[in-house]
């Protein structure tokens, strides 16, 4: 990282426990302004809690979060989305029974999004183009690929300036995979700064500027991702080269 490099998002020594079982131990990492992050590791190693964590979603016991010079250790969640900051979740967890426009409106819900509502939606449609050709079908009947862009497309409605996005890839065909990855790109490209937690350790490496693993709850690793792609261990335990 650069002496320059704006840090949007600071974690430090977070602690995050499942009433008496400790989940993450003293995680710290940075989140570079107008950069993609990613955190990587194995299926249990701790991500989605890292996530909810900072989406105020679970209290961290012990550390801090600082968003924009901040703390927001004490804010709720609703807070957190007023400030800046938007969470894609693991599985999508669309509205199946509402249309895909519906599902889209009930995202631009904060204050800081209602009065850009239509042109987020605008925005969102030109970047994903199916869900304008669909805007009226219901989200149960579409495919995973099309739900995962949705539910990206939900996250962007509240008009982040930080979006976390958990587990994009999960179930999709290696072709979608290629899409979806594309899209994270363009958005970064327009200015919004992503938090990438992803299990598909070789597409997060390709697009990320700085990546950390996490491994049974702590941060084991850092560096640049092209850096990490030719490291020894992560190719042998997370790309199976």
């Amino acid at each position: 990282m650069n002496n320059t490099d704006e840090i949007l998002l600071k974690v430090e020594a977070l602690s995050v426990f499942y009433g008496e079982s400790q989940a993450l131990w003293d995680v710290s990492l940075d989140v570079v302004k107008g950069g993609i992050t990613a955190v990587i590791g194995s299926n249990g190693a701790g991500k989605s809690t890292l996530l909810k964590a900072l989406a105020g979603l679970l209290e961290a016991r012990v550390g801090s979060v600082i968003f924009m010079g901040e703390s927001i250790n004490s804010c709720a969640p609703y807070q957190r989305v007023e400030a800046g900051i938007s969470l894609v979740p693991e599985s999508r967890r669309l509205f199946p029974a509402m249309t895909i426009r519906e599902n889209l409106e009930i995202g631009a819900y904060v204050r800081r999004a209602r009065a850009d509502a239509k042109r987020n939606l605008e925005s969102v449609f030109e970047l994903f183009p199916i869900l304008k050709e669909r805007a009226n079908q219901l989200a149960g009947t579409m495919s995973g690929g099309e739900q995962q862009m949705a539910a990206i497309a939900r996250g962007m409605m509240s008009d982040p300036v930080l979006l976390m996005l958990d587990e994009p890839s999960q179930g999709l065909a290696p072709l979608v995979i290629i899409e979806v990855f594309k899209r994270i790109q363009e958005l970064n490209e327009r200015g919004v700064t992503i938090l990438l937690i992803e299990q598909n350790v070789h597409h997060a490496l390709k697009i990320a500027g700085n990546v950390f693993v996490l491994d049974t709850g702590a941060i084991v690793m850092q560096g640049k991702g092209m850096e990490l792609k030719n490291d020894e261990h992560i190719r042998k335990a997370y790309l199976g080269l």
